[in-house]
């Protein structure tokens, strides 16, 4: 049994918030919100399960050359079962649900549902992590998520966001993302965050693997435009944002550091415009802007001088 986390003040914001974590957030986020738009465009070529399949296979390939010449932390059972949790839940079926739920929606709706699991996980981060709710983290989630909903009526009024199965498996990819975020944080108290992050792609392969059958029909059918654009899937969005946000993981509390994904549904919508020729609507801008508020106030510290501190 471990020692009680001890109470320690917090940390100020200019040593938690270093260039180097806010280098790795931004990549994170435009990593993340690109994927929303490839996710989009290979869709046609691949089936939800190929994606996953092929995506997490490529990320893991290039994962593991990061991992040449650096010492190897063996995992506690415990530790174990967190990092192929995280696997399963956050690489396997969060894929697997996203990819689904782009077949009927657009990228900025997609986003929009995903970015619900930060309220998930700033509330399971402060009850399950003990790294409590303070009141501005609380405030400026909460503002945060009406910019993304207003993102989201924004962005969908011509993709029936409301209604159809597609919303319900981005709700699943929703509730996946927050279960992964949350047992995959306890597990970097120790192994290293990119020890972590192979690992738990490399799970999420073996649990995409009954898809095999599919991406063998789907690499002879698709283009070679939709195979490179999986090729970066792997490459950015899951091998080198997963790592930049592992390490951020590491210096900064889970229900600080995801309010930032908020940023992505903004990121996504900017890249469709240039990429896709989507042109947002002003709610949707105005949502982006009342996001971006959120992200500020819940960096604002409570005059509480004392909580619980996970970091290390």
């Amino acid at each position: 049994m471990s020692s009680p986390t001890p109470f320690v003040p917090v940390k100020p914001l200019t040593e938690t918030l270093t260039p180097l974590v806010l280098v790795a957030v931004a990549v994170t986020v435009l990593a993340w919100a690109s994927a929303f738009i490839v996710i989009r465009g290979v869709g046609t070529d691949f089936t939800p399960g190929s994606l996953t399949l092929l995506r997490l296979g490529v990320g893991a390939a290039v994962l593991a050359i990061g991992l040449i010449g650096r010492a190897w932390v063996k995992p506690s059972p415990r530790e174990w079962l967190l990092i192929i949790g995280c696997g399963v839940m956050w690489f396997g079926v969060y894929n697997v649900a996203l990819n689904t739920a782009e077949q009927t929606l657009d990228g900025g709706t997609t986003a929009m549902i995903v970015n619900f699991a930060p309220i998930l996980i700033a509330l399971g981060a402060g009850v399950f992590l003990r790294e409590g709710i303070p009141k501005w983290l609380a405030i400026g989630a909460g503002v945060a998520f009406i910019g993304v909903l207003l993102i989201g009526f924004g962005t969908s009024a011509d993709s029936a966001a409301g209604s159809g199965t597609g919303v319900i498996w981005a709700l699943v990819a929703a509730l996946t993302y927050s279960v992964g975020v949350l047992l995959q944080k306890p597990a970097l108290r120790r192994v290293p965050a990119a020890q972590v992050t192979w690992l738990a792609c490399a799970i999420g392969v073996v649990t995409a693997l009954p898809f095999t059958g599919e991406l063998i029909v789907d690499l002879q059918d698709a283009s070679s435009a939709s195979i490179l654009g999986v090729v970066y899937l792997g490459v950015v969005p899951t091998a080198l944002a997963f790592s930049t946000w592992g390490y951020a993981l590491t210096k900064m509390p889970a229900g600080q550091l995801i309010v930032s994904s908020y940023l992505v549904p903004p990121a996504a919508i900017v890249l469709g415009l240039l990429f896709l020729g989507e042109v947002p609507t002003l709610i949707a801008v105005v949502g982006g802007a009342v996001c971006l508020f959120g992200v500020a106030l819940s960096r604002r510290r409570s005059a509480e001088p004392r909580i619980r501190d996970q970091t290390s």
